[in-house]
C-alpha cells in the first residue's frame, strides 16, 4: 500500500532543523518515515532523559524506502559473515525502524526484524485490545492471539470520503455511507483510490462483510456491486487524487485520512466523512530491525510515545491519531480530539471498522482476479 507523507503545520519545527549538526553513530538510531514525529517532541523526550544520550532521528521520505532499509541491512549482513574477521566492517543498523502495518507480515517472514518484549514496555497494557491484536503475529507474519510482539504502533489514520460541500449543498445531500458510491447523481463524479484492497473491501463493508473476506466466492452480488461500482467511478489513482477534488473536476474522493485531513483543516470548502459501516484502518509502527544494537533507550522512547499527553500532542500537529487515544476516557481527552470525529470515530464505527490484514496466496489470487476481471470488463465496454 502507498500512503503520502504525512504533514505537519507550517509553523511546526521539522526534524531536520532540529537535528542539523547532529552527526555520527547516537545512542538511541532511529529509521522514520518523514513529518511522523514531530520535532518537539524529540526535544522533550532528551528533556526528560537523565543522561544526554546522542539521538539520531533520520527520516525518510516514503515507507517503501525504509522497507529496503531493512532489507539492506540483511543483504550487508550476510555478506559479513562471508568475510574473514579482519576483513569485517561496522554496519550502521538503526534502533528501530517506522513500518507500515501493511508491511509487517512481509518484514517477519523475510526475518527481517525481531520481536518486542512487552515486558520492557510500561505503557503496553494502555494499547487498546485492536492495536494489540494488530501486532501479535506467528512466524510467518499472520495475525495470532498467541504470537509475539512484532511492532509497537505509535500512529493510525483511516479510508475516507472527501467531498465538495458546495456540490453536494445543490444535490441536497451528504454522502455518510460507502453505498453513496452507487447513486446515480454521482456517476463519473468521483475518484477511487488505486488498491484492490480498498475497493473490493469497501464494495464488502457496503455488503456487511469485513475487507479480509477469505473466500469472496461465498459473498453474494459480490462481482454485480464491483461492476456496477467501476461503472460510477471516474477515475482510480492513489496518488494526486486531491486535486481534482480541489479544482471541482470531482465531486467526491475516497482516500487516506493523512492525505485529507490536512485539506480539511484548510479548505472550507472541502468535507470529509467516516463511513458509517465501518472502513479500513492503517497504522504506522515501530519495529527493531534483527541485528539492531541493544539499548534500554528504545523501549524508554516507544513508551514516551504512548504516554497520554504527549499521544495528544503528537496527535494534534500531524492530524494522524495515536493508538492509545481510544483508550483513554473522553472526558480526559482536549476538544480538539473528542470532538473531532475524523480523527476519532466514534466507537461504533471503529468497532466495524478493519485493517487490513495479511491474506494467504489462495486468497490473494482470489483479489487480483476479481479485480483485474472488473477492470477488464470496464475498459472493454468503454474502448
Amino acid at each position: 500500500m502507498k500512503r503520502r507523507n504525512f504533514l505537519i503545520g507550517a509553523t511546526a519545527i521539522t526534524l531536520a532543523e532540529f537535528l542539523a549538526g547532529c552527526e555520527g553513530q547516537g545512542d538511541l538510531n532511529i529509521q522514520l518515515l518523514k513529518n511522523t514525529i514531530p520535532a518537539q517532541m524529540v526535544s522533550k523526550f532528551k528533556r526528560e532523559l537523565t543522561s544526554q544520550p546522542k539521538l539520531n532521528f533520520n527520516p525518510q521520505e516514503n515507507l517503501t524506502e525504509l522497507f529496503s532499509l531493512l532489507q539492506s541491512w540483511q543483504r550487508k549482513l550476510l555478506l559479513e559473515e562471508q568475510k574473514s574477521s579482519t576483513e569485517q566492517t561496522n554496519i550502521n543498523i538503526a534502533n528501530l525502524v517506522t513500518l507500515g502495518d501493511y508491511w509487517l507480515a512481509n518484514a517477519i517472514k523475510q526475518e527481517l526484524i525481531q520481536p518486542l518484549n512487552s515486558e520492557a514496555l510500561q505503557n503496553w497494557n494502555k494499547l487498546p485490545e485492536k492495536w494489540q491484536k494488530l501486532v501479535k503475529r506467528n512466524n510467518q507474519g499472520y495475525a495470532d492471539p498467541q504470537g509475539k510482539i512484532w511492532a509497537a504502533p505509535y500512529q493510525w489514520g483511516t479510508t475516507l470520503i472527501a467531498y465538495r460541500v458546495d456540490k453536494f449543498k445543490t444535490l441536497g445531500w451528504q454522502p455518510t455511507d460507502w453505498s453513496d458510491l452507487w447513486r446515480e447523481e454521482l456517476r463519473h463524479r468521483f475518484s477511487l483510490l488505486n488498491q484492490p484492497r480498498e475497493v473490493i473491501g469497501l464494495t464488502l463493508k457496503k455488503l456487511g462483510k469485513s475487507y479480509n473476506v477469505k473466500n469472496l466466492s461465498k459473498v453474494e452480488n459480490l462481482k454485480s456491486e464491483l461492476v456496477k461500482l467501476n461503472q460510477q467511478v471516474k477515475y482510480y489513482a492513489s496518488n494526486n487524487y486531491l486535486q481534482s477534488l480541489i479544482t471541482g473536476d470531482t465531486w467526491l474522493a475516497v482516500g487516506w485520512s493523512n492525505d485529507i485531513l490536512p485539506l480539511v483543516k484548510t479548505r472550507k470548502d472541502i468535507a470529509a466523512v467516516i463511513p458509517k459501516s465501518g472502513t479500513a484502518l492503517w497504522s504506522n509502527l515501530w519495529v527493531k530491525p534483527a541485528a539492531t544494537v541493544e539499548t534500554s533507550l528504545t523501549e524508554k522512547w516507544i513508551d514516551f510515545c504512548w504516554e497520554p499527553q504527549i499521544a495528544e500532542q503528537m496527535s494534534l500537529i500531524t492530524q494522524t491519531t495515536s493508538p492509545i487515544i481510544p483508550g483513554i476516557n473522553p472526558t480526559e481527552l482536549t476538544s480538539e480530539i473528542k470532538d473531532n470525529s475524523l480523527l476519532l470515530p466514534p466507537e461504533d464505527i471503529l468497532e466495524k471498522s478493519d485493517f487490513l490484514y495479511p491474506l494467504g496466496d489462495s486468497t490473494i489470487q482470489q483479489y487480483r482476479q476479481l479485480w483485474q476481471e472488473i477492470r477488464l470488463s470496464v475498459e472493454m465496454k468503454s474502448g
